[in-house]
């Protein structure tokens, strides 16, 4: 019988309360030295090593750890260093200032990391010299070992490093090459140092496009061999099906295959033949993306099928568990829920169960996690009753109708500006907000700071003179956290919080029930604001594909009849705004381009239910009220069709870390709706100039006719300190006012 072994792919950075975004913070704010960063940082990296190796591993991953961004690190490891950023000492303060920007120059690009919540900085291959320039891979490795932790590196593949790049006179294939001899210096430095395996992750391999990187892949790979490298190298795949004979004939030790995302192909690929037995298969049987406990027993079935196909078995999450909370040690539940979850922590456990049973007959936890499991099957929450043909999807009139409707009613001028519906969360904002979460203050010494803080803001606003202003979502923790937090059917937890770029943390709800509305959500803070100016005040909302794609979905119905149900809960609030008189409404969908299947083969699918889903928040209200919603840090290319059928009146986009280039694509599409696309970057401290701001303007209307453009930062401002946004929106304001008189 074949004994099975367990690994992981990658675990949470953030640390069980977010030690590790905190300390990095507080370096940024000056409030620890670089001494006590690296200090703080070590210490959570020897916890997570020691966690994963208690839960008897037998090997556990070195190199998912960072500072920023796995991304950004092996650009660093290999220099290739933005242009803007050259001649300076290859270190942490380096890195920031790539991954944030400076005073002086732009932040890289910042992209979502496949179709998950996660970002990645974008490599930029400009005039680089690519070497191997400091090797904190095989730094970290060493410190494992000297934990005794039973180690394996972890780098992102070449082709996929490549993929992921932009810029550069190069080929695909001539950075590849490029990069080869650096990757083999770096192998041979682990392989010398110990190393039993290295994790090499290719995740591109599972797209469309992986099918013609085959080539310069089985380069890549030989050349590898060609270093006596082969036996150390295991290329692992993630997020969807690979193309299992392919990397089966590949000079490499092993192969790891997702079996949780791929739709059931990578199983049938094994069944018909496609993998070679004498490799060692990492089978991806844990979800590495949700938070919902396993079906035990059907992995136990799982398990003894592939057993049949392979000598060598490590079993691991689908995926790193860079995208669940740490633990569910912290979190005061109600059994009948906690039954069905899992966090990080919780998915080792798993991992541990299966282990025992196989190895050593051992049964007593497979027994109690498949008794929680059939536990929280059984829940009466879990049924669903909504009835989804009682709402309008289309909206009565075209949108050249509704134009002149709206424009009767608001009587905006030229270019006008707005802001996409956040601003600063001071300290003060927040520590009101815990003291009145945590009862050390009452409801109305709540509500008076939140007036406060929103007049301030309307005032502040009206000063700068922007044309459609926002309430500031001070009583928000988080754009989905927020509604997680007033819908019915979400559990929002006190500590499961997830990365989504660098520092930033978000607390995914988890939908385990019924979605519904039961009273208002946002309407008293969206009154009060409009009560204070004669100018328009967005009434702001998250649409229904994001709330979805940013929380642990239901994975006992379809997606899309989850994402309709809430969309028909936000309807309801869409048309309580009407009814209190907001004369514009802005329903966020951030996050339609990151759920798009990783195939082609569903992208069809996805779309339609999305732009449906969307539809059947929005259409129901009157042709005068303006509907306007926003998408941020994606590549839109390939959705620009869909996101035209939203028919919302205005979207507004970012652009600006992408220098621009998604206005290319508007080439391809008559788009005749309402659209602001980003003209500064909101996630960099820097002040943009006025030539800046009036450089990305003249570009957009060049593609875009002058009459629908909105002048706009490319997101929300909730992360910025105030004097940084007053400064930059009144650039923004002025170079708009200066435009409209050129």
């Amino acid at each position: 019988m074949t004994t099975i072994k367990t690994t992981n792919l990658g675990f949470p950075r953030l640390g069980r309360k977010r030690e590790w975004k905190k300390a990095i913070e507080g370096y940024w704010n000056g409030k620890l030295t670089k001494t006590e960063l690296d200090d703080t940082l070590q210490d959570l990296h020897r916890e997570n090593l020691l966690l994963q190796k208690n839960h008897q591993l037998d090997s556990v991953p070195v190199g998912d750890f960072s500072l920023y961004d796995h991304i950004l690190d092996t650009s660093l490891l290999f220099n290739i260093i933005p242009e803007r950023f050259q001649g300076r000492k290859v270190d942490d303060d380096l890195l920031f200032d790539i991954a944030r920007g400076n005073k002086e120059h732009v932040a890289s690009a910042l992209i979502k990391w496949f179709n998950t919540n996660y970002h990645y900085i974008v490599p930029e291959w400009d005039n680089v010299t690519p070497k191997v320039s400091k090797n904190a891979l095989l730094e970290r490795f060493n410190y494992a070992k000297s934990l005794n932790i039973p180690a394996h590196p972890v780098i992102v593949g070449p082709i996929t490093f490549v993929a992921l790049s932009k810029g550069g006179s190069q080929s695909f294939e001539e950075k590849v090459r490029t990069l080869l001899p650096l990757y083999i210096e770096v192998f041979e430095s682990l392989v010398q140092a110990g190393a039993n395996f290295i994790q090499v992750d290719e995740p591109i391999l599972v797209t469309d496009q992986g099918s013609d990187l085959e080539d310069i892949t089985q380069e890549a790979y030989e050349a590898f061999a060609g270093a006596e490298l082969d036996q150390h190298l295991v290329i692992q795949t993630y997020f969807e099906r690979a193309n299992v004979k392919f990397l089966s004939h590949l000079p490499i030790k092993g192969i790891g295959l997702d079996f949780v995302h791929d739709n059931g192909e990578n199983l049938t690929q094994i069944q018909n033949g496609d993998f070679d037995h004498t490799k060692v298969l990492f089978a991806g049987i844990i979800d590495g993306r949700n938070v919902w406990a396993a079906d035990i027993e059907s992995k136990k079935h799982l398990i003894d099928t592939l057993s049949g196909y392979t000598d060598t078995l490590y079993i691991n999450p689908s995926s790193s568990l860079l995208h669940v909370p740490v633990s569910l040690d912290d979190e005061s539940l109600d059994t009948d829920i906690r039954d069905g979850l899992s966090f990080a922590t919780e998915k080792l456990d798993e991992l541990d169960a299966l282990k025992r049973l196989f190895n050593h007959n051992d049964t007593t936890k497979f027994d109690t996690f498949a008794q929680r499991y059939a536990r929280f099957q059984q829940q009466d929450f879990k049924n669903l009753t909504y009835d989804f043909d009682r709402i309008r999807s289309e909206r009565t009139s075209v949108f050249a109708e509704r134009k002149i409707a709206q424009q009767k009613r608001l009587n905006l001028p030229d270019l006008p500006t707005t802001t996409i519906g956040s601003f600063p969360q001071s300290p003060e904002v927040r520590k009101y907000r815990a003291d009145w979460k945590n009862k050390r203050i009452s409801d109305e010494a709540y509500e008076t700071f939140l007036k406060n803080e929103i007049k301030r803001w309307i005032d502040i606003q009206e000063e700068i003179g922007l044309d459609v202003l926002v309430h500031g979502e001070f009583e928000r923790n988080d754009m989905v956290e927020f509604f997680g937090e007033k819908l019915q059917g979400f559990l929002v937890t006190q500590f499961g919080w997830v990365q989504s770029y660098g520092s930033r943390a978000v607390k995914p709800p988890i939908i385990y029930g019924d979605v519904k509305w039961t009273e208002p959500l946002t309407v008293k803070e969206t009154t009060y604001a409009q009560s204070l100016t004669d100018k328009p005040v967005k009434g702001m909302l998250t649409g229904p594909v994001t709330i979805l794609n940013w929380s642990f979905e239901r994975v006992d119905l379809p997606r899309e009849t989850v994402q309709d149900q809430i969309a028909l809960a936000i309807n309801e609030e869409v048309l309580a705004l009407e009814k209190a008189g907001i004369k514009v409404i802005q329903v966020d969908e951030p996050a339609l381009r990151e759920g798009l299947p990783l195939r082609k083969v569903y992208h069809e699918h996805y779309l339609r239910r999305a732009v449906h889903s969307f539809k059947l928040a929005t259409s129901s209200v009157a042709d005068h009220t303006q509907i306007h919603t926003h998408m941020c840090y994606s590549q839109f290319g390939q959705i620009i069709h869909a996101i035209h059928e939203l028919d919302a009146d205005v979207i507004s986009i970012e652009t600006s870390r992408s220098h621009g280039d998604l206005i290319q694509d508007f080439e391809d599409i008559n788009y005749d709706l309402g659209i602001g696309l980003g003209v500064y970057d909101i996630h960099s401290p820097r002040i943009p100039t006025e030539s800046e701001i009036t450089t990305a303007i003249h570009r957009a209307l060049q593609q875009i006719d002058r009459s629908l453009f909105w002048v706009n930062p490319d997101c929300g401002l909730k992360t910025r300190k105030e004097d940084e946004v007053k400064a930059a929106l009144t650039v923004l304001v002025d170079s708009a006012k200066k435009l409209r008189h050129s």
